[in-house]
């Protein structure tokens, strides 16, 4: 199973991207997960540049898309609401065909942020008929180190949750994957 974790954060020294970076050393072997961290790299969205015109860095970005069985996303929140990095990201989505029906599964860094859950949830929720608002991981590590996080994530509890986090994530993405029709249906 291909997982891509997204953080929505540019911050080099993110929480949200601490945590996703954790989360490929408390998985199973059976799950593969990239950290995706470049959404500060990516260049304003504009429907002008899409087909022929899209930027190389934005079509890299989303083939990992595509090529995922399914997507984890963390993200802080900014003025309450979404980070303008992630809200670009999403839209170099929205009008190609690679994320549509994609697995999708919130984590989050912080004990607070409710205000830009909410909004995220809405915006996947639109974007992906296969986003899962009750598969969620909350770890509070606000404001601690990436190294801490790392080590943060090591004790019994956290590790537990994030690996009921994953197991249910991706029994999620079995569940969803299309089915081909059988000769007897056709």
């Amino acid at each position: 199973m291909k997982l891509l974790a997204i953080s929505g954060s540019a911050r080099a020294q993110s929480t949200n991207t601490a945590l996703l970076r954790a989360l490929p050393n408390l998985a199973p072997p059976t799950i593969a997960i990239e950290v995706f961290a470049g959404i500060g790299d990516l260049p304003v969205f504009s429907p002008d540049r899409e087909g022929d015109a899209t930027p190389e860095i934005v079509r890299a970005f989303q083939h990992k898309i595509a090529g995922a069985d399914g997507i984890i996303i963390a993200s802080p929140e900014y003025v309450r609401t979404l980070p303008g990095g992630l809200k670009n990201a999403i839209d170099w989505l929205v009008s190609g065909e690679h994320v549509i029906g994609k697995p999708i599964a919130l984590a989050h860094a912080s004990h607070r942020g409710d205000d830009m859950l909410q909004t995220l949830r809405t915006v996947l929720s639109t974007i992906s008929s296969n986003f899962n608002p009750g598969i969620f991981l909350r770890v509070p590590v606000m404001k601690q180190t990436p190294e801490a996080i790392a080590e943060f994530m090591t004790q019994p509890a956290k590790r537990l949750a994030a690996e009921k986090f994953l197991t249910d994530f991706t029994a999620f993405c079995r569940d969803s994957r299309p089915t081909k029709p059988s000769a007897m249906d056709l």
